[in-house]
């Protein structure tokens, strides 16, 4: 089964649209099948205590400022759409709220995602397994009680879904990963399961291709250096690349698991054994 490579642009594009399709270029050269925004609604997301505090960024003075900034609306997502389209690369968002879930309906997309704050909300849960999309659901900060509830809404009205393990710390220590609850998620739900990376690097992610995941999601960047909470996590164009490219490798390199003499062996054994007894090598 190929993966489905998400690259997460999520707000790595400082609400510039133009950062937004170099981004979503990048993801199209490497492979990707799909870029991944997010949307809020900054007054219902945030508190007003929250959006009034003191906070140096390029837009302002304060929290309100720099995430109303940071927030495309309706004019940069009809840009979007359109420039996906015209590269043939999909694109879906984590709606942060009910008013933004109800924002990105308009744009008809294929699927959907459940960022992993989210799958506590049940609300937002309902309302996006009753479009019927299939909806990549992000395990972070998660018990197995959070998944099950979450499981059972999709479940419950025929929702195709998918379980993407992830560790909601950035960035994600190696040894903090933990990739073995990707099969253990896939036993306890019977479902398919992804990964969503914040790790840095990309040995990580491979090593998750390994275990058999469905689909990869990993943030992406111009630069890490760039202004941004998610900017240090991302992957550059030439590593993200790089790591569609060793995807496809590791793909091709798994293999059917069935052991058998491959026909190209043969010649090889025949010479390498030429000294044995012919019994021997049956």
């Amino acid at each position: 089964m190929k993966i489905f490579i998400i690259a997460e642009i999520g707000i790595n594009h400082n609400g510039d649209v133009e950062i937004a399709k170099q981004l979503i270029d990048v993801a199209k050269l490497a492979g990707a099948e799909a870029v991944k925004f997010q949307k809020r609604s900054i007054e219902k997301v945030y508190s007003k205590d929250e959006l009034d505090k003191p906070r140096e960024s390029p837009w302002g003075t304060t929290t309100r400022e720099q995430k109303m900034g940071l927030e495309l609306g309706k004019k940069e997502f009809d840009e979007i759409d359109r420039y996906c389209k015209e590269k043939k690369i999909e694109w879906f968002a984590s709606a942060w709220d009910l008013e933004s879930h109800e924002f990105l309906r308009q744009y008809n997309l294929k699927y959907n995602k459940i960022a992993s704050p989210l799958i506590t909300y049940i609300d937002l849960l309902h309302e996006v397994a009753l479009e019927q999309k299939h909806t990549f659901i992000s395990t972070g900060m998660s018990d197995q009680e959070m998944i099950k509830r979450a499981v059972e809404i999709f479940r419950k009205v025929n929702c195709p879904f998918e379980l993407m393990h992830c560790v909601s710390t950035y960035p994600t220590n190696d040894e903090d990963a933990n990739l073995n609850c990707i099969p253990v998620l896939r036993n306890l739900y019977q479902c398919d399961v992804g990964y969503s990376g914040h790790e840095g690097g990309i040995a990580v992610s491979y090593a998750a291709a390994a275990l058999g995941i469905s689909s990869l999601e990993r943030h992406i960047t111009l630069d890490r250096a760039m202004y941004g909470s998610d900017q240090a996590v991302s992957l550059e164009p030439a590593t993200f690349i790089q790591m569609v490219g060793g995807i496809r490798k590791i793909e091709k390199a798994m293999g059917d698991g069935v052991k058998r003499v491959n026909g190209k062996e043969i010649p090889i054994a025949r010479k390498l054994r030429s000294h044995i007894p012919w019994e021997a090598h049956k």
